[in-house]
């Protein structure tokens, strides 16, 4: 992996914390509703301000997800978009101009089915910056940890309300940044968080020095604003995915397929902090 791929991620933070400012973090399934609009979504998140991009993987029995997401690897599976193709688009990206740090998000089956020294060699090829893996437990991570470290990717762990005892190990093989959930139970779009979420995002960070970020059920710009004053970066999965979905008539139409990308960076837009 090249040393701008390595490091490119490290550096977004960096500058970010001398700006005084808080990385945004959109998560978008690729492949939804088709590989040519993901592109296109793409540019237009980082037009919108992205930071740092999650790229999720269409799964067809994810552990995490809640049910916008799952509607979205619906229409992306039924595309025969697969681990492959979402590192290739990442690829794409790239080549077209993006100079956002990706973040591969997918569970572990997939990664199994390609192989190890494959997908690292992949993730090395594609210009990959960090992997997330949910479903797979910091007890049973040893190899993965040490093949990350070895290819240059940053593994980054969740880290649960839940996980009290735990969190120290967790991070310890962490890299990039530390992802806290912010509720307990899968993604998607909430009111309110987990009893104590300021605290736990607190031992979090007693307990790592790199960058800490929050995520799921975060959908709106106040509650971008409201961790973002506690943590160096948000992500927002479940109300962009939902965005997309709704403007989904939009994109299928050439007439109007500006119009619904215009809608999807607005609606980002103001939700930077």
């Amino acid at each position: 992996m090249t040393t701008e791929t390595t490091n490119r991620m490290d550096l977004t933070f960096r500058k970010l914390k001398e700006e005084g400012r808080t990385a945004l973090i959109p998560f978008l399934t690729v492949g939804d509703p088709d590989l040519e609009t993901t592109l296109a979504i793409i540019a237009e998140l980082e037009a919108a301000g992205a930071d740092i991009l999650e790229l999720g993987v269409p799964y067809s029995d994810p552990l995490a997800d809640g049910p916008v997401i799952q509607r979205a690897s619906s229409r992306a599976l039924r595309g025969n978009i697969h681990l492959r193709t979402c590192m290739e688009t990442a690829l794409k990206a790239r080549q077209a101009g993006s100079k956002l740090p990706f973040i591969l998000f997918t569970y572990y089956n997939p990664v199994m089915q390609m192989g190890l020294d494959n997908f690292f060699s992949l993730l090395d090829a594609h210009e990959i910056s960090g992997l997330i893996i949910p479903d797979l437990p910091v007890e049973e991570s040893a190899d993965m940890r040490e093949r990350s470290r070895t290819a240059g990717v940053n593994l980054i762990p969740l880290v649960a309300p839940t996980s009290s005892e735990r969190i120290a190990r967790i991070v310890s093989g962490a890299s990039g940044f530390v992802y806290c959930v912010s509720s307990l139970g899968v993604t998607g779009e909430r009111s309110s968080f987990h009893t104590g979420v300021d605290e736990f995002i607190a031992s979090v960070r007693q307990a790592t020095d790199l960058p800490v970020a929050v995520g799921f059920g975060i959908s709106t710009a106040e509650q971008v604003a409201r961790f973002a004053r506690i943590c160096d970066g948000v992500v927002v999965g479940s109300a962009i995915v939902r965005k997309v979905e709704d403007v989904i008539p939009l994109l299928d139409n050439p007439a109007t397929r500006s119009e619904g990308l215009l809608q999807i960076r607005e609606f980002v837009a103001q939700l930077k902090p």
